[in-house]
């Protein structure tokens, strides 16, 4: 379910700043002024239901195990009736609690009726583990989105084998929610900025270190800078180390995905809705104005989107 990062006010980030940062963009200043008011508008008068609601419990009758096999962690979710019921994540380093979770999740979906596993992963050497696992409760092997599901969405990228299965999904998820040009932020072991446009499709974006990456890089690669947790930080900028390194991570990110959503709005000529998943994304964009929602769920969605439109397509 969406949780919702309800704006205060959207002009601060799209106001002035792409007006004078990207009118030369090939836009005029005032066709980029007019789509930001109207953007503006739209975002002040949605309903809070809008984003409230499940995506894809009227399309998907389905009863699903979906596991998401990330760098750090697994996620593995339960959907029934085509309802995402619960989700549990857990260290991929962790054998027996990746065990433990892909049997309760199969007990509960197949407790209602068939079920099936579908499973996206970033880490290929991790699959044949998680396949045995899966075949030890259900007796099924996994339906790899990629290889035995067809993404669900079109890749228009310059290297499309190449891209990331998880912003695939992640994009694609989003975009059957919001139908239209979007800015999708994945905050996991990487910070993902995935831009998708009006016709649905994933186009490019940017991809950088995520939180873990950027604070162990600070403590391994300089002689007195500490091991510490992250934290959002308060007010404008650090009074000590801790807090410094805290408020120039979160800066680092939030520049990022202020700057891309910029470019993406000049290039579609309106202001694209900017939705947020992954681990950290709660912690990193709640209550910021630029993230509209906050979707920690969006790839395991994706995994669902993919098996359904598959099966659909296939007639199987």
């Amino acid at each position: 379910m969406w949780q919702v990062s309800w704006t205060k006010a959207v002009e601060h980030a799209t106001g002035e700043n792409i007006v004078k940062k990207r009118a030369a963009g090939g836009k005029t200043m005032q066709n980029i002024e007019k789509q930001r008011k109207s953007a503006v508008a739209a975002v002040r008068l949605r309903p809070l239901s809008s984003f409230g609601v499940p995506p894809y419990t009227r399309r998907m009758e389905i009863n699903l195990v979906a596991i998401a096999v990330g760098n750090s962690r697994v996620q593995v979710a339960s959907f029934t009736s085509g309802e995402l019921l619960e989700v549990h994540r857990c260290d991929r380093a962790d054998p027996a609690e990746v065990d433990r979770l892909i049997k309760a999740a199969w007990a509960k979906s197949s407790a209602v009726g068939d079920a099936e596993i579908a499973a996206a992963s970033v880490v290929p050497l991790a699959n044949s583990e998680i396949d045995r696992l899966v075949f030890t409760h259900s007796k099924q092997h996994v339906q790899w989105v990629g290889k035995d599901l067809d993404l669900p969405i079109k890749l228009a990228t310059r290297e499309p084998t190449k891209t990331g299965v998880d912003r695939a999904l992640a994009a694609a998820a989003a975009f059957e929610q919001l139908g239209k040009a979007c800015v999708v932020v994945d905050a996991g072991t990487c910070i993902t900025v995935n831009l998708v446009d009006d016709k649905g499709q994933l186009v490019g974006g940017t991809i950088a270190p995520g939180v873990a990456l950027m604070l162990r890089a600070l403590h391994e690669g300089t002689a007195s800078l500490p091991d510490i947790a992250y934290e959002r930080p308060s007010g404008n900028w650090g009074t000590d180390t801790t807090s410094s390194i805290r408020h120039g991570i979160t800066q680092m990110i939030h520049g990022l995905v202020k700057e891309q959503a910029e470019y993406w709005a000049t290039e579609q000529g309106t202001w694209p809705e900017v939705i947020a998943t992954g681990g950290d994304a709660p912690t990193l964009f709640a209550d910021w104005e630029i993230v509209h929602a906050v979707s920690p769920d969006l790839v395991l969605y994706g995994i669902a989107l993919a098996y359904s439109e598959h099966h659909i397509r296939h007639g199987s």
